[in-house]
């Protein structure tokens, strides 16, 4: 989720078909936008309207290329417009966009879900909000406890209850971090650092009774990435298995992105633990609105209609977006994963190397295959650990390297707070495209300053 800052509200120059869709915009949606990032207000500046996509590249609507690091953010795993996606779509559409009644693809897409992961049962969705929204429900009335444990910069989704903000001390009870939220709402949510074994131990000790779920990303790409120290996760299972919580790891960004399974493919398959409840997105979709959430058998139970959780969407398990889905993940064989490795490693060595010949104190960070330069000074921060470390960036770097890359036909996520995405379709020309673009954006970062907005 984009931080609030302090800039003003962009203003639309001329000249442009995006500035002037953008002031078209602005009349009829707040903020000419209807996710909050993609307003540029992190960065300043007009946002840029696409078009159309093709493998890694975003085309603009005034016919402008962009090697695609966002890869709308996260779900185009075999990049833009893929030709077998494509087809499938087309083919699902034909036969009816919307039944309202069970069909073949859910089951099929539930099945992979469960083949890949720990789970053993799924209940599709249509976003992430409303699969870790329904996983917290389940692991209340599955509990019979109302307290939920979430971590300072970890995105969940905009339901009430997980925006919250910490409040002063290690543990707080959350504080509503966006008008409109009741008080209500957020008083049952503790929050605590991320990364932050002791502080968790602090909370289970004090409320262990009363907890009904711990909910994290199993890793972070919320706050940029940020990986769980060693163990972390694995703990979190451990003390809600003692304590008689449920463990819930939100794998909606992820999930089929980072391994065949997700970062419980890095960490829980190798450490011996299982997730009680884990949330799904974005890749499972194949760039279409689909979602899930899913656990172990006496829990998902308990959702109706064979338990007493309710749950239900009209266009949960859409065709469309189920076969898109399902594509997706067929076709995310293990030369994928390998080649998304393979290209995020060499981004991020060259956005390193590039930002150190110019002066630029940074970090770069990886979780799996998601990486973003951290623009802090690694003599104070080696490593970016939680949220307070990743605030503490030189912001006004970031925008001029972010203008500096989009004005050579880069397309870098609007906001230092957040994760790089690559495809398995980012061929050697994005790279050589991305390289040539990174010594004057490097050479703008390191001439920067902090009062200077675009």
């Amino acid at each position: 989720m984009e931080p609030m800052t302090s800039l003003d509200s962009p203003t639309a120059p001329s000249g442009t078909a995006s500035s002037a869709l953008f002031a078209r915009a602005l009349e009829v949606t707040p903020g000419g936008v209807n996710s909050p990032v993609r307003a540029f207000r992190a960065v300043g500046g007009t946002p840029c309207f696409m078009s159309s996509g093709s493998g890694p590249y975003l085309y603009d609507v005034d016919g402008n290329e962009y090697v695609d690091l966002i890869c709308s953010w996260g779900p185009l795993l075999l990049g833009h417009a893929h030709p077998e996606v494509v087809d499938a779509v087309q083919r699902a559409t034909s036969r009816g966009t919307s039944f309202g009644t069970p069909t073949l693809l859910e089951v099929e897409l539930a099945a992979e879900i469960v083949d890949r992961t720990p789970v053993d049962q799924v209940r599709l969705v249509s976003t992430g909000t409303e699969a870790t929204m329904s996983a917290i429900r389940l692991a209340r009335g599955f509990t019979g406890r109302e307290l939920v444990v979430k971590f300072v910069g970890c995105y969940h989704g905009h339901s009430d209850g997980l925006l919250a903000a910490a409040g002063s001390g290690v543990a707080t009870f959350g504080l509503p971090s966006s008008p409109g939220v009741p008080k209500g709402s957020t008083a049952a949510t503790v929050v605590v650092p991320y990364n932050d074994t002791a502080a968790v131990k602090e909370v289970f000790a004090s409320y262990g009774e009363e907890i009904a779920c711990v909910i994290t990303e199993a890793a972070c790409g919320n706050m940029g990435a940020v990986a769980p120290v060693e163990g972390f996760n694995a703990t979190l299972s451990r003390l809600c298995r003692e304590h008689g919580a449920l463990f819930i790891s939100d794998e909606v960004m992820t999930g089929f992105r980072v391994t065949r399974s997700g970062y419980w493919g890095i960490d829980g398959a190798v450490e011996g633990w299982v997730p009680d409840l884990m949330t799904f997105g974005k890749v499972m979709g194949g760039g279409f609105p689909a979602a899930a959430f899913g656990g172990r058998r006496d829990v998902m139970s308990q959702l109706a209609p064979v338990g007493p959780v309710y749950q239900g969407g009209t266009l949960s398990g859409n065709p469309i977006a189920t076969t898109a889905g399902l594509t997706t993940l067929r076709l995310a064989t293990d030369e994928v994963y390998a080649r998304l490795d393979e290209v995020a490693g060499t981004i991020a060595h060259l956005v390193s190397d590039a930002l150190g010949a110019a002066g630029v104190p940074h970090v770069v960070q990886w979780a799996g295959n998601l990486f973003s330069p951290f623009f802090v000074d690694p003599a104070e921060i080696a490593v970016v650990q939680n949220f307070d470390d990743a605030s503490r960036q030189s912001l006004h770097r970031f925008r001029a390297f972010f203008h500096a890359m989009l004005d050579q036909g880069v397309y870098l996520p609007p906001s230092a707070f957040e994760a790089w995405f690559v495809s398995a379709a980012h061929d050697d020309r994005a790279l050589d495209k991305i390289a040539a673009a990174l010594p004057m954006a490097a050479a703008a970062a390191a001439a920067a300053r902090p009062d200077e907005d675009r």
